[in-house]
């Protein structure tokens, strides 16, 4: 693809709400296999149309969904470890 259709294809990327197969696999970084294979195990929100052969997907719904397993960082991991230990927060009372 050259730089120009490139250009064009993320700008009007950019301006739509629905997204094609296409469109999500620019959007996401994902393979259209691998997207297909997430829409046919029902682990990614996606939309049919009427004739059930076209797959379209929501940009906001896809955004929450890539963003919805957060990592929390070492140093967030070692507060809450140390609020576990110091204060007994999360440790079962007798």
């Amino acid at each position: 693809m050259n730089e120009f259709q490139e250009l064009k294809n993320l700008t009007l990327l950019g301006a739509k709400t629905a997204l094609t197969m296409d469109d999500a696999s620019l959007f996401t970084g994902l393979s259209k296999s691998h997207l297909y294979k997430l829409v046919s195990a029902r682990k990614i929100p996606c939309f049919k149309s009427k004739g059930g052969k076209l797959t379209y997907f929501d940009k906001d719904e896809l955004t929450s969904w890539m963003l919805s397993t957060r990592v929390k960082t070492a140093d967030e991991l070692d507060a809450l470890a140390i609020n576990q230990v110091v204060l007994g927060e999360g440790v079962p009372q007798c």
